[in-house]
């Protein structure tokens, strides 16, 4: 009797109903069949087979089927009936006990014909001909007629669970195939960029791709990767920190409405909710106010969580997503009236020069810790942390920021409390910033006064400085814009019920990346 092959191994069990389990073993038998003797272990035909038809060249078959196709063809088959005129091919990786998997769902084989499953670790990819059934267990299935065809064998030892970290990381193609749930928040991120992609498009948005080099980074206050390059000898260049100022240059040149789904970097630090490269979907339309970005966004959040519930309960059945309810009208907060009923007290006038002083006063009167470099920016963002942002744990808008938190957006008097506040809003989803939108500033004036507020109020602390290129291109005329941002890795943690960015991207953080480069363990 040939001996049950290793690759049966207890990661598969959960798979595999035990009447299955007791089926397949019963094909290890060396009795005779119609179509002649079983191949046995050690046999010549096997060596044979083992040594030179491990890794075969595939061939184009009519009838080679994936596995949503296979469902969907066959999902009017009565249970018990069977299409023997229908002899299908079906492909997928991990074979065991009598299912096949092909992306991260099984399709049953069932036969008394089966031959042998060669005595290797684990197959890693095979194909498998047979005819359709639908079992008496109401189960859609492959009736075999052949012996499965080895693709591609797994020659390692193939564990039940990765439970050392480093392992893990150096071995994340192992990780998906023993983590349902992993596998799937890297689908369910396809999903999420797949809709905003077509939801923007709808809305008659042009995709673009803008430089991630530059000789500058620009966009926002972060320290940036400095590169160079052998076209420029000696001359430093910048990883994006993000497009916006690029995105903004095509709405001057009379696009009306674009986006972009693409990567940024920062050259901070990793922890929970950063990693030094991340992706943002990053859209800009003309004549849209700030009332207008706000409902679009409620509207795109209503549609795209009603997409990924029907998605994972369709495809990412391993995955439990939060409920969210983005019925509009969300709740907002207005900054500095928010922050002050919560601390009982008016803020200082914040255009003074003694604001920044004023405010670590009243830091120290509650007993706040100062942020290691008390800017004005800081001191307000310390606020927001602190009052803000524990009130928005279901979908919140914080609205009207003081214009010192948003240099490159629009601002205005706020009618009750005459301070200056720029035309902005971020939406907060779980304690966490998911959105953030403004009215862009489009007068090279006032951008200007802006950003020499901006290095002083930043002396000290991050690279910060005057685009010249910008202003100058602003001379040419950005009409009245919208702007909107949201960090796409950010969104499917949210969607996905993780709390880990390293969850949401494919290999992980920068830190798992670059210990990728060092000799590791196997698993």
């Amino acid at each position: 009797m040939i001996p049950p092959p290793r690759y049966l191994c207890p990661a598969l069990r959960p798979y595999v109903h035990p009447t299955a389990r007791a089926a397949y073993l019963g094909f290890y038998s060396t009795a005779p069949t119609q179509d002649g003797p079983r191949i046995r272990a050690g046999s010549e035909n096997v060596e044979k087979w083992k040594h030179n038809e491990q890794y075969p060249r595939i061939k184009r078959q009519d009838a080679v089927l994936d596995y949503k196709t296979f469902k969907e063809r066959y999902k009017n088959v009565a249970r018990g009936e069977s299409k023997p005129d229908d002899e299908v091919v079906v492909r997928g990786s991990k074979l065991g006990f009598l299912d096949l998997f092909q992306n991260n769902r099984s399709t049953q084989l069932n036969s008394h014909r089966l031959q042998c499953m060669l005595d290797y670790t684990h197959i890693a990819h095979s194909g498998v001909k047979g005819i359709p059934h639908r079992t008496p267990r109401n189960e859609l299935s492959v009736m075999v007629t052949e012996i499965p065809q080895l693709l591609s064998p797994c020659t390692q030892p193939f564990p039940e669970t990765l439970l050392d970290k480093e392992t893990r990381i150096r071995n994340r193609h192992v990780d998906f195939l023993l983590s349902p749930q992993l596998a799937d928040i890297v689908r369910l991120r396809s999903e999420v960029t797949k809709f905003l992609r077509q939801w923007l498009s709808d809305e008659g948005h042009t995709e673009v791709q803008t430089p991630i080099l530059a000789d500058a980074a620009g966009g926002a206050v972060a320290r940036p990767f400095h590169t160079s390059a052998t076209e420029f000898q000696g001359r430093q260049i910048a990883l994006r920190i993000a497009p916006e100022l690029w995105l903004k240059r095509l709405i001057m040149g009379g696009f009306e409405r674009v986006f972009e789904i693409g990567p940024s970097f920062r050259n901070e630090g990793i922890d929970l909710s950063h990693n030094p490269e991340f992706t943002t979907c990053e859209f800009y339309r003309s004549y849209s106010d700030i009332e207008e970005l706000i409902d679009i966004t409620e509207r795109m959040l209503l549609g795209l969580s009603r997409v990924i519930n029907s998605v994972v309960h369709a495809d990412c059945r391993a995955l439990i997503p939060p409920q969210l309810d983005f019925s509009s009208p969300l709740p907002r907060l207005d900054f500095i009236p928010a922050i002050e009923a919560a601390i009982g007290k008016q803020l200082p006038e914040l255009k003074r020069p003694d604001a920044q002083t004023q405010l670590i006063l009243l830091f120290n009167e509650r007993d706040i810790t100062l942020p290691s470099l008390p800017t004005l920016p800081r001191l307000l963002d310390k606020l927001s942390v602190k009052y803000l942002e524990p009130q928005c744990f279901g979908p919140t808008w914080i609205i009207n920021h003081p214009e010192c938190l948003s240099p490159l957006s629009k601002s205005f008097i706020h009618p009750d409390n005459q301070q200056c506040v720029s035309a902005r809003a971020e939406l907060f989803v779980r304690n966490t910033e998911l959105v953030n939108c403004y009215e862009e500033e489009n007068s090279p004036i006032e951008q200007r006064r802006k950003f020499e507020n901006q290095i002083q109020n930043h002396e000290g602390d991050v690279e910060a400085g005057i685009d010249e290129n910008y202003l100058q291109a602003l001379e040419w005329g950005l009409p009245p814009t919208g702007g909107w941002g949201c960090g796409i890795d950010r969104l499917c943690m949210l969607f996905s019920g993780t709390n880990r960015i390293a969850d949401v991207l494919s290999f992980g953080t920068l830190r798992n990346v670059v210990a990728l480069g060092s000799v590791g363990k196997k698993p």
